[in-house]
């Protein structure tokens, strides 16, 4: 039997190594305060090259979960208080794929904060050129609520028919993003979508709501459109709390259903 394998690029060892030992420090195997083996240990436990350990030593500490001492080791950093956004998507799942309720939910409400403010900064700082992309989205959620039947049914599988208001919301938010012309912002933006992604359809129906409030999307354009900074912070708190509303019920079952799955 030939299964086709091709050489591993040794960029791949050092990936390893790191995925490894992320794993290890995000599931509490290693704890704030462990001394990490040292490279030559790593390497023969791990049986890879020394500048593979080095290498991803090195990425571990840029995201903050290590800490390299000149002459004095590698320690196991409190990752609460030293890493950054770019760790939200590894925190999500666990690693045999469990969601992780809690991060969940804070990358809710850390949207719920974060929409309101970059929606009034859109309104306030849009050019003309922006504001028409972000009135043809509205235009094509409108379309796309439209077409859906008169009474449509949540239920599985037709949850499916809320998912190309999903797509065109997420795009018409990438859109007020880029009005709001904050970088911060922006990347916030880009960590949380990334993270949103992942679980994107799981989604659909507790945020259902909010992806088929059109006549608050239409407020939302109508306050960007006449530069309204505080209507527009109205209208997408509206909008994030509907779909708010939803995630926390979707959280209150599923944290229900672990409780009772325990032993």
């Amino acid at each position: 039997m030939s299964l086709e394998l091709e050489p591993v690029p040794r960029s791949s060892l050092s990936d390893g190594v790191f995925e490894q030992l992320c794993a290890s420090i995000l599931t509490h195997r290693l704890t704030p305060g462990d001394t990490l083996p040292s490279e030559r240990e790593l390497a023969t436990t791990l049986q890879v090259n020394r500048g593979a350990i080095r290498e991803a030593l090195k990425r571990l500490s840029q995201a903050g979960l290590v800490e390299q001492r000149h002459g004095g080791g590698t320690f196991v950093r409190d990752y609460r208080r030293s890493a950054d956004l770019s760790l939200l998507p590894r925190l999500l799942f666990s690693p045999d794929g469990e969601a992780n309720l809690p991060v969940a939910r804070s990358i809710m409400e850390m949207r719920a904060a974060l929409a309101p403010d970059i929606a009034r900064l859109c309104a306030e700082r849009r050019s003309p050129e922006l504001l028409a992309s972000i009135d043809e989205h509205v235009a094509q959620l409108a379309r796309a609520f439209e077409a859906l039947p008169a009474d449509p049914s949540l239920a599985a599988p037709a949850a499916r028919e809320l998912e190309p208001l999903q797509l065109l919301s997420l795009e018409l938010w990438d859109r007020i993003v880029q009005g709001a012309d904050n970088i911060a912002y922006r990347l916030a933006f880009n960590t949380l979508r990334q993270t949103y992604e992942q679980i994107r359809d799981a989604l659909l129906l507790p945020l259902a709501k909010e992806l088929c409030a059109i006549d608050r999307y239409i407020e939302l354009l109508d306050a960007i459109r006449h530069q309204d900074g505080f209507a527009a912070h109205r209208a997408a708190t509206a909008i994030v709390q509907l779909g708010s509303g939803g995630m926390n019920a979707a959280f209150e079952l599923l944290e229900h259903i672990h409780t009772e799955d325990r032993p």
